[in-house]
């Protein structure tokens, strides 16, 4: 079957489900899901129901689209992404992106939780996304041309726009952010201090293991990206400790009041 048959037969099965028209879309990353709660007459579909999905495997992930409103948007969220690092191609990594775009979303607020390797961060800042760097050494364009040019331009990967709203949110709310590099890595093992050196030469402030993707199939979508990261730990050789997902489950829960308010706002003034 074609990409492109198995992508309308995707958004067939999600548009018999729901009764709007999702302009918004969201990619809740680890412990981050809670945000889906606040969507206001919501539809839920579990992952495992929808045609040609992936599951999630990852604790933290709930693993379900959640359709509906929040703040006066038509949103759709993804309560739990999907990495290649639990084996899936980067082709179902993405293909939720696809979907969103076939669907009507025009803007994308990409999150996650990383690691922070710029030395005046610490865990529970909110970072926004002004730009990311590829180090899987993978790009989930490789193949057949699908929708979009064959070299799409990266150099506003993140829209100067929405970062600058998303800035003037923070600060009409007393939200503290900080703003940096991404660097997207593979996974699943954490960086080694020599690996977290070499990022931070490079120019990175923080680091995980998704998002970069997303982002480079969404802007070949031609969709407005906004990214925000959750500041969950300190990077191997910044931290003496040792680096659980524990711990970063934890941050992000002590910091969801503050990365809701932030969210649901920058939705509100999309």
């Amino acid at each position: 079957m074609k990409n492109s048959e198995r992508i309308q037969e995707t958004k067939e099965y999600i548009e018999s489900k729901i009764k709007l028209a999702p302009t918004v879309g969201l990619v809740l990353g680890s412990g981050l899901g809670v945000l889906a709660e606040e969507i206001e007459n919501a539809i839920y579909i579990n992952y495992d129901e929808i045609p040609h999905f992936p599951v999630s495997t990852v604790s933290g992930h709930q693993g379900r689209l959640v359709i509906g409103e929040l703040k006066g948007k038509q949103v759709i969220a993804m309560q739990g992404r999907f990495h290649f690092y639990e084996g899936h191609s980067l082709d179902a990594v993405t293909y939720p992106i696809k979907i969103m775009k076939a669907l009507g979303v025009t803007q994308l607020i990409v999150t996650n939780a990383a690691g922070g390797i710029h030395p005046n961060f610490k865990p529970g800042d909110l970072m926004i996304i002004n730009d990311h760097i590829n180090m899987t050494s993978q790009n989930p364009l490789i193949g057949p041309n699908e929708g979009g040019v064959r070299f799409p331009d990266m150099s506003e990967a993140y829209s100067k726009s929405l970062i600058q709203l998303a800035k003037n949110v923070a600060n009409n709310n007393n939200i503290n952010v900080v703003e940096g590099v991404y660097a997207g890595m593979l996974g699943p093992s954490y960086e080694t201090p020599a690996e977290i050196k070499l990022l931070s030469v490079l120019g990175a402030d923080a680091v995980g293991m998704s998002t970069v993707p997303e982002v480079i199939v969404a802007r070949h979508a031609e969709l407005e990206v906004l990214g925000i990261s959750c500041i969950s730990n300190m990077a191997a050789g910044i931290s003496q400790a040792s680096l659980t997902h524990e711990e970063v489950m934890e941050t992000t829960e002590n910091i969801k009041a503050q990365f809701l308010l932030l969210v649901k706002e920058i939705v509100s003034e999309l």
